[in-house]
């Protein structure tokens, strides 16, 4: 997939792919759902993007890893700046995203909602 000249451009997209949840692969490989990446008129790289439920467990899991514990383990302080961060990206517009976030969170989608609207009223 890379060549010498490739590997600096690959690298430099590669935290980006991993922080979405893609995935990278040959250019010759790409489907036609994936998004393949130029680099001086060469095709590069393959990116293949997850799906949007993925990409949510992804995102919560990348959470879980920043904060060093499970996410049920926040306090709610935590757990509601979880819930804005998430509302931000788009995490509820995912099907059935406030029950994965809830559960996630080790609360009721009500309390999720209630996240939710506290946001919006502040």
């Amino acid at each position: 997939m890379t060549g010498p000249a490739d590997e600096p451009f690959i690298a430099a997209v590669k935290p980006l792919v991993d922080a979405i949840g893609g995935e990278m692969l040959p250019p010759d490989e790409a489907g036609q759902d994936d998004v393949v990446l130029s680099w001086e008129g060469a095709d590069v790289v393959a990116v293949r993007l997850p799906q949007l439920a993925d990409s949510l467990d992804h995102i919560l899991a990348a959470l879980e890893r920043r904060q060093g514990r499970p996410l049920a383990e926040l306090d709610r302080k935590a757990k509601q700046e979880v819930v804005r961060m998430l509302e931000a990206r788009g995490a509820f517009s995912v099907r059935h995203g406030v029950e994965t976030v809830a559960s996630a969170l080790g609360v009721s989608r009500f309390t999720v909602y209630n996240y939710l609207n506290r946001e919006k009223g502040t």
